[in-house]
């Protein structure tokens, strides 16, 4: 007889602490040094209010003072939590009720996640004419204990508790105090109606379980009861620890922290389908007054996954397009039109070229994803040491030409570090999206299945705000797509046993570019 057991998964909020520093502040004192204090405000997403979230401590006389109250926050990777960070001059010999502003830095929470070691350093603005110093920002994440313990045991000559046959045994673990060093193991008959019978007891402990690396252990089981009415008794039989193993459980941030990029590469579809990107039915039409769907979705992923990548260089392509002047179709080209250097700078420079690329392209057709896919997945292809991580953005209206290439493509790249987004436009029925999405049937090809999911699927009118908030919109859309990228991240760490890099130190140099598909 053998058990095993391992802790059961649970995704509850990550709670990350937020350690505040400031470096060369405002002298508003005229005898002394300021007194400074932060206050931390957060944005809601539905009105865009920002409201007080806590206060560090009051420092007297310093202009670099390294808070102690620190700042813990609910963080969540596909949302984007703006932050706003105010310091004050609180001087009690004047009025305290109207503190002198110092200066305040704005940022996403995303931003001090994915700095260098999770830390940043934005400048103080707000006070005009001067310079207001610096603000240093650590993010460090709170969590139980990740370590999971893997254990083989077996029992011998167990008290038969069962009139006709033997017993069928289970054991019951107990922590006997709150640091967990003692373990209380109870062995029960299991009774189908649910009266087990209790057969015996032992203890042990952490340090004694971790000795069945080297050496068996054998438990006596007792039975307090027998005991005391049987002279002669003994044992209720044994229960012998024949191994004992413990793993440690990374999380996202864990590897966000040592150093992996998230490397965000966009692709559009401008297949004729869409519309005359001149006429307003089109949904590529470049309204003065509003975003269309394709920016929108642009905009709500890409502003959040850039928080992740130092270098803050897209790629970013267009496909089922004819391109000047020689009319020529491509499923792969670069927005920007540099066919050595598809990069853009920022989410604005991917927006900037997919706008050009509209004035000067002519949409016409059909609608590929595989060459864009193999494109990324070549690149991902040459880093498998866990520095990169490759997310693909697809933004299409239609129906896919190349479901077979497209599949093929899929399942190749599901071994590879990459995930797909998928997201639909416009009111077509997406079908084969759907399919490529493997929450219910994992994606094949040839008869070979995807290794992991990689693919998630939406579509856009699911998450347009009915009041024709478009921030609203955007944020929906964001929360739902991103939410698996955490887990298909670690799902592919954990099947390559890639652990994370420890944090650099603050004084190492930036991260070096990736390299782009």
């Amino acid at each position: 007889m053998s058990f095993s057991g391992a802790s059961e998964r649970s995704v509850p909020a990550t709670k990350i602490e937020i350690t505040v520093s400031c470096r060369n502040l405002l002298d508003l004192d005229t005898f002394s040094k300021s007194d400074p204090m932060v206050v931390l405000y957060t944005q809601s997403r539905a009105s865009q209010e920002w409201r007080e979230f806590g206060r560090t401590e009051v420092i007297d006389n310093t202009l670099n003072p390294d808070f102690v109250r620190k700042f813990v926050l609910d963080y969540f990777f596909e949302e984007k939590q703006n932050l706003r960070f105010d310091v004050y001059n609180v001087d009690s010999k004047t009025n305290i009720s109207k503190p002198d502003f110092l200066g305040q830095a704005f940022l996403a929470l995303g931003e001090v996640i994915g700095g260098q070691g999770s830390r940043v350093e934005r400048p103080l603005t707000g006070v005009p004419g001067k310079k207001c110093g610096t603000i240093l920002l650590t993010a460090e994440e709170l969590s139980n204990c990740r370590d999971i313990a893997t254990m083989q045991l077996c029992a011998n000559k167990l008290d038969k508790k069962d009139f006709f046959g033997k017993s069928d045994p289970f054991l019951v673990f107990y922590r006997s105090n709150e640091d967990g060093t003692t373990v209380k193991i109870d062995v029960y008959d299991w009774d189908r109606d649910g009266s087990h019978d209790f057969i015996g007891e032992f203890t042990t402990s952490y340090r004694e379980l971790s000795k069945a690396q080297n050496q068996f252990t054998v438990y006596e089981v007792l039975n307090p009861r027998k005991k005391c009415k049987k002279k002669k008794y003994v044992n209720s039989g044994t229960v012998t620890l024949l191994s004992f193993s413990v793993d440690s459980e990374f999380t996202f941030v864990d590897y966000i922290k040592g150093g992996t990029q998230l490397n965000f590469t966009v692709a559009i579809d401008f297949t004729a389908s869409n519309g005359n990107p001149l006429q307003p039915t089109s949904l590529h039409y470049m309204s003065p007054y509003q975003l269309s769907a394709y920016a929108m979705a642009l905009k709500a992923v890409g502003e959040i996954i850039q928080d992740y990548d130092s270098d803050k260089l897209f790629p970013a392509y267009g496909f089922g397009a004819k391109l000047p002047p020689e009319g020529r179709i491509s499923h792969q080209f670069p927005l920007n039109n540099n066919d050595e250097d598809p990069n853009c700078v920022g989410i604005e420079g991917v927006l900037e070229s997919y706008f050009q690329s509209l004035r000067t392209v002519q949409l016409y057709g059909p609608t590929y994803f595989a060459p864009v896919i193999n494109q990324v997945a070549r690149a991902a292809a040459k880093i498998s040491d866990g520095s990169q991580y490759y997310v693909l953005l697809i933004i299409t209206d239609g129906v896919i030409s190349d479901m077979t290439q497209t599949k093929e493509a899929i399942v190749s790249a599901s071994s590879l570090p990459m995930s797909i987004i998928i997201v639909g436009v416009g009111p077509a029925m997406f079908e084969a999206m759907e399919e490529l999405d493997g929450d219910d049937v994992r994606v094949s090809s040839r008869g070979r299945y995807a290794e992991r999911d990689i693919v998630q699927f939406v579509p856009f009118r699911d998450y347009v705000d009915r009041s024709g908030n478009q921030v609203l919109s955007m944020a929906r859309l964001a929360k739902d797509v991103l939410a698996e990228i955490p887990e298909q991240l670690l799902s592919y760490m954990r099947t390559r046993d890639i652990q994370p890099r420890p944090p650099p130190p603050a004084t190492t140099s930036p991260t070096p570019a990736p390299e782009h598909p």
